[in-house]
């Protein structure tokens, strides 16, 4: 099979100049537990796999993508003027042609961003650190679009039967949006809940005014033939979700 043949391309109505990708845990050549597509530099694979599971995406892409370091914050890079040294940032917006955003996720929720006239594109970790924090609000902000000109693709996360959370994740929801409390189930009588980050991150986005959304059918932990999950296997690869303007 060739490495297409694992690839995921978003579903959504986004202008044909705007390209997107979302890659799998299959295609690559780095062993296990990292098998086989880790496009992580920071899980432990031995360098040279990650580095060729890199090179064999150039192919698909037309430029060296901005790579980020993530720290589960809400600093958006712009690909246009990054250069090739690795962003500490959690987001990524381009509105040069050829200029590739990417995020590495592996239970967080990356969201694909792009305006209707195919002028502006972005993503973002939204991991629920990140998410609570406002990095989505982050990215549109530095899009500088109006957000109803905007649609949003949510790629693979960890479902929410599979995500356990404390009472002050939910806490820190609620505090800024008292519609969060729809995102949490009770779970156990230990002050636990199930998050839904899906629903969250749609909340997020329709407050934003941004109603066109797609996607959010995934559960990387669930999914174990086709996703890494950090929360199944502690140690684990990292996917790619990538976004530029051709």
């Amino acid at each position: 099979m060739q490495l297409s043949d694992f690839l995921i391309y978003p579903d959504w109505p986004a202008p044909a100049n705007v390209k997107a990708l979302q890659t799998t845990r299959h295609g690559g050549i780095s062993a296990a537990p990292y098998d086989t597509l880790n496009l992580g530099l920071h899980v432990g694979d031995a360098p040279f796999a990650v580095a060729r599971n890199r090179q064999v995406l150039e192919p698909l892409l037309p430029s060296e993508p901005v790579w980020l370091e993530q720290v589960h914050g809400t600093v958006v890079a712009n690909a246009d003027t990054a250069g090739c040294d690795a962003v500490l940032a959690d987001a990524c917006i381009a509105r040069h042609r050829g200029a590739v955003c990417v995020v590495m996720t592996a239970d967080c929720l990356p969201v694909l961003l792009c305006d209707e006239a195919g002028t502006v594109v972005g993503v973002a970790h939204a991991g629920w650190k990140g998410l609570v924090a406002g990095v989505i609000e982050s990215t549109v902000d530095a899009m500088a679009t109006e957000p109803q000109k905007l649609m949003a693709w949510l790629g693979p996360a960890i479902g929410q039967d599979a995500f356990e959370v404390g009472a002050e994740v939910r806490t820190a929801f609620i505090a800024h949006q008292a519609l969060a409390a729809e995102a949490f189930v009770a779970h156990g009588d230990q002050g636990k809940y199930k998050a839904d980050l899906y629903l969250l991150a749609r909340q997020r986005l329709q407050a934003l005014g941004i109603t066109r959304i797609h996607g959010g059918t995934f559960c990387t932990y669930r999914q174990q033939d086709k996703f890494f999950s950090y929360r199944r296997d502690g140690v684990t690869g990292r996917m790619g979700t990538f976004i530029w303007l051709g």
